[in-house]
């Protein structure tokens, strides 16, 4: 078993403790928090210990994950990396693109391995039709939350739009030709609600919306290519696949016409769920990678192209509301 430590004890933090607590991939140590001394209960009831500081922790590891606010993930995994432990890191990687290439360089000059945590990458509704996503031609997707005062230290777009940008750069092949995007700030100073528009080079058009003021939670995302509509419910859990494909004789399914006379099929296919939690699959993931060399599924270079789309989506909400005020 892997040992490892958890940087952070916070909402998210207290969710990792319990997951890796529960799994049999990792023993886990402990944590450090800089207010681990009001978590006491915290350490009785994972039955691990509380450091003083992050090095007493690193140096008890083998493994760093680092669930810290994101403005302290790069001192956290440079840390990590010049003591040579292998780390988990949640989303966004880093604040600053610079840092997220220093970090990929000096993890591969060392031999360091490093996940990054974009959960959706593992969520079940997804890993369930993923193989089906073969050549998407146009994207929509709906990221909406009730508001919640966590996160507001980033904006929007590197809080929840990062989660299906992931997504999106995963399954296109192809690099980005033009964006374009509008966002306002209504209670942070940084756009809390936004709309985004990513057309690649192949002439895959995403539509991105995300909002962290929304009346209600919604998670979903819609993924058209040549026969085949994909929709994924995130939150739900849940998706369904429709084909469509030359109409036998005397079928019994749904057929259309098209304009060119053609009798078209339509096939409905609700794909087998296996429940599971997200989190500690993609933990359990990066312990395989490290265990038996297998592929790391979200790698530093994965989340360094999320990150630098989000910067870039950031960049042209922040130009367009300049010339807003001129």
């Amino acid at each position: 078993m892997l040992k490892i430590g958890v940087l952070g004890a916070g909402h998210l933090g207290k969710i990792h403790l319990k997951l890796l607590h529960s799994s049999s991939r990792y023993e886990l140590m402990g944590f450090y928090d800089p207010l681990s001394d009001e978590m006491a209960p915290l350490a009785e009831e994972f039955q691990c210990k509380i450091y003083e500081s992050p090095q007493e922790l690193i140096d008890a590891v083998d493994v760093v994950d680092i669930v810290t606010p994101t403005e302290f993930h790069y001192n956290s995994a440079l840390q990590a990396l010049s003591n040579g432990k292998h780390f988990f890191i949640e989303k966004p990687l880093v604040s600053a693109l610079e840092q997220a290439q220093e970090l990929l360089s000096l993890s591969e000059s060392k031999g360091i391995l490093a996940q990054v945590g974009h959960v959706e990458r593992f969520n079940p509704a997804f890993l369930a039709v993923k193989e089906a996503i073969t050549a998407p031609m146009f994207i929509e997707s709906h990221r909406l939350a009730e508001f919640n005062p966590r996160g507001l230290d980033v904006p929007v777009i590197s809080d929840l739009m990062i989660h299906d940008l992931d997504i999106i750069l995963s399954l296109v092949s192809s690099e980005i030709s033009h964006i374009s995007a509008s966002g306002v700030a209504v209670i942070s100073n940084t756009p809390d609600i936004a709309s985004v528009r990513i057309n690649f080079q192949n002439d895959c058009v995403a539509n991105l919306t995300t909002s962290r003021i929304s009346m209600k939670n919604m998670r979903k995302s819609r993924f058209f290519q040549k026969d085949t509509y994909i929709s994924i419910d995130f939150l739900k859990k849940s998706a369904e696949i429709i084909r469509i494909s030359n109409a036998p004789e005397q079928s019994r399914a749904i057929v259309l016409k098209n304009s060119e006379g053609e009798e078209k099929q339509i096939s409905f296919e609700f794909p087998y769920i296996q429940d599971s939690n997200a989190i500690l699959s993609e933990l359990e993931a990066f312990a395989e990678a490290i265990e038996n060399k297998k592929p790391i599924e979200v790698s530093l270079s994965d989340g360094k192209r999320a990150l630098e789309v989000a910067l870039k989506i950031e960049s042209s909400i922040r130009d367009q509301n300049n010339r807003c005020h001129l």
